[in-house]
C-alpha cells in the first residue's frame, strides 16, 4: 500500500522568499513537487506558462470556480489564484509531497478542506528587510510597493496561526529549517499510521 502524500504550504508576505526557498526545497528533494496553480495576474518575465502557473483568463478563471475545479481559490492584490483539485489528488494518491507556495488565504482554506495540510510560514527578519527586498526585485511601482507592505503586516498577523514559523533571515539557514520540519513530519505522520 502506497502512503499517501503530504500536503505542504508554504506561505509568506510577497517578497518574502517563498517562491526561491520551494525552488530549493524542489531540488533537494525528489518526492516533493510544487502545484502548479492558475491565475489571472499577467506573466512576469522569466515565467512559463503550466511550469510557474496556469495562466488564464479572469472569465475562464470564474467558469473554472463554477465547476468546482479548484481545491481553493482566492483574490489576492487584485488578481485570482486557484489549485487545481484533480491534479493534486492524483499526485497525494501516489505518495508524493504537494509543496503549495500559497497566500495565507490559500492556506487557511486549505486547512480546512486538509486538515492534515503542514502550514508553513515564512517571516521577513522585518518590514524595513522585506521593503528593501521588494524594491531589489524591481517589479513593483510606488503604489504596489505599498498595497505589498500593506499586506504584508496582514499576513505577519494570520501566519501565527500556522504549524510552523520560520525566520527568513539566512536564505540557507530558512531551507533547512523548512526541510527539517518536513522530515519531522513524515516521521511522526508514518508512526501514526502504524
Amino acid at each position: 500500500m502506497v502512503k499517501k502524500g503530504l500536503l505542504i504550504v508554504l506561505s509568506s508576505p510577497s517578497g518574502g522568499g517563498k517562491t526561491s526557498i520551494a525552488q530549493r526545497l524542489l531540488r533537494k528533494d525528489k518526492n516533493i513537487l510544487r502545484s502548479v496553480s492558475c491565475t489571472t495576474r499577467k506573466i512576469r518575465p522569466g515565467e512559463r506558462d503550466g511550469k510557474d502557473y496556469f495562466f488564464v483568463s479572469p472569465s475562464r478563471f470564474r467558469r473554472m470556480v463554477s465547476e468546482r475545479a479548484f481545491l481553493e481559490w482566492a483574490e489576492v492584490h487584485g488578481h485570482c489564484y486557484g489549485t487545481p483539485r484533480s491534479w493534486v489528488e492524483k499526485k497525494l494518491n501516489k505518495g508524493k509531497d504537494i509543496l503549495f507556495v500559497i497566500d495565507v488565504q490559500g492556506g487557511r482554506a486549505m486547512k480546512k478542506i486538509h486538515p492534515g495540510a503542514l502550514l508553513i510560514f515564512l517571516n521577513p527578519p522585518s518590514l524595513s528587510v522585506l521593503r528593501k527586498r521588494l524594491l531589489g526585485r524591481g517589479s513593483e511601482g510606488p503604489k504596489d510597493l505599498k498595497l505589498r507592505l500593506k499586506g504584508a503586516r496582514w499576513e505577519m498577523r494570520r501566519g501565527r496561526d500556522y504549524d510552523y514559523r520560520v525566520v527568513n533571515d539566512s536564505f540557507s539557514k530558512a531551507v533547512s529549517d523548512v526541510m527539517n520540519i518536513i522530515r519531522q513530519e513524515r516521521k511522526k505522520r508514518a508512526l501514526d499510521v502504524h
